[in-house]
């Protein structure tokens, strides 16, 4: 997008890509159909230390912005639930029209770079390709989510060679995992799901939640993961908009004989029904339990308090949150503010979406932004 953008003012622009293709995460992105922007997209979608910084990118080059991009070159899409947009055909189509859109660039691929330097007004860049100069660099290299895609630490890397702060880097929209104990408790639940609000502090998310072997994952859970820092508690509702206890005191008063699992079910997929009645000691027949166990198994239900031991890591994360300190950059071009011709743009910086297509949305909006200005 950056390339394409500055090529159409007349720039020379070389593009230097690691991999052997280019738009690898784009490929994969969305189960290969490439959820590409969303809707909705609004500054209040991104995480940052410095939550405003993204505004002015995101106001001057929109999803709408992209969308029509998209319809230009032909490619059909649809939405999907919470405003997603993915290609009705393959990812692939996205990269070409980007390819395709920064027609007279200068694109090389498996491009090792081992050495950048600056020398007054005209970096020099090393590669197993040549030595290249140029007076404005853009870092476009992302973070370090899902190595195995060629990604790695080297934004932060030439960042901290000029100076500049990093916000420490940690993985984002990452599945969560359990210690030993709570795996244990949770045995059989593996590949359960249902939908549930999770919480951390002011922020909550309500989307499907899946129970792994590891601890659990699904959409709610890769959204919360992103503000969620080691030792922090989060808390889930399983039922999101029933109260449970209001539920069984209805369900003992008019179904008494039967078990309360077998109510519970009728809520929630029946192993985890189960599971949860067995947790707080209430398999039995209603008519047989106390209001204060259904109202202990409503509250572990409604409210139930969990803290993480980790996550999956940046092996499975489709994100990477933190990255070069947005403080150190221009909102307007991403320029750094104390090396004249120094640009970030894209998941190097330290903005992090939502998930639902929107770190494809500020991967446009910033590559643009600095487009107009390199």
């Amino acid at each position: 997008m950056c390339a394409a953008e500055a090529r159409k003012r007349g720039r020379d622009v070389l593009v230097l890509e690691r991999a052997a293709k280019v738009g690898q995460k784009i490929r994969i992105s969305g189960g290969g159909r490439a959820n590409f922007t969303n809707l909705h997209a609004t500054p209040a979608n991104f995480l940052s230390d410095n939550p405003r910084f993204c505004v002015s990118a995101l106001k001057r080059y929109s999803q709408h912005d992209f969308i029509r991009l998209v319809e230009t070159h032909g490619i059909a899409y649809h939405e999907r639930d919470h405003g997603q947009l993915f290609c009705d055909g393959s990812a692939q189509q996205i990269i070409d029209m980007l390819v395709e859109e920064a027609n007279g660039v200068t694109i090389q691929t498996e491009a090792d770079i081992s050495r950048i330097g600056k020398d007054e007004d005209l970096f020099t860049v090393e590669t197993n390709q040549g030595i290249f100069t140029a007076g404005a660099l853009v870092i476009a290299t992302g973070g370090p989510s899902i190595p195995k895609m060629g990604s790695s630490h080297f934004a932060y890397k030439i960042a901290r060679q000029f100076g500049l702060n990093v916000i420490t880097p940690r993985p984002g929209l990452v599945p969560l995992t359990f210690d030993a104990e709570m795996l244990a408790k949770l045995d059989g639940l593996s590949g359960v799901s249902l939908d549930a609000t999770v919480t951390l502090g002011k922020t909550r998310f309500t989307e499907a939640l899946l129970f792994t072997h590891r601890g659990l994952s699904g959409p709610v859970i890769l959204q919360i993961s992103s503000y969620w820092r080691d030792g922090a508690e989060i808390t889930i509702d399983l039922a999101p908009g029933t109260d449970l206890f209001a539920f069984l005191k209805d369900a003992k008063a008019s179904q008494p004989r039967k078990d309360v699992p077998t109510v519970l079910a009728q809520l929630m997929p029946k192993r985890l029904a189960q599971a949860l009645a067995d947790w707080a000691d209430c398999s039995g027949r209603l008519a047989e339990t106390s209001d204060k166990s259904l109202r202990r198994l409503a509250a572990q239900i409604n409210a139930w308090r969990v803290t993480p031991n980790g996550s999956e890591g940046d092996r499975t994360a489709e994100v990477t949150v933190g990255g070069v300190d947005t403080r150190e950059l221009s909102s307007q071009s991403l320029e750094a503010h104390a090396v004249p011709g120094l640009y970030f743009i894209g998941e190097a910086v330290d903005v992090t979406g939502h998930l639902g297509g929107f770190n494809f949305q500020w991967a446009w909006a910033s590559g643009h932004a600095c487009g107009q200005v390199v």
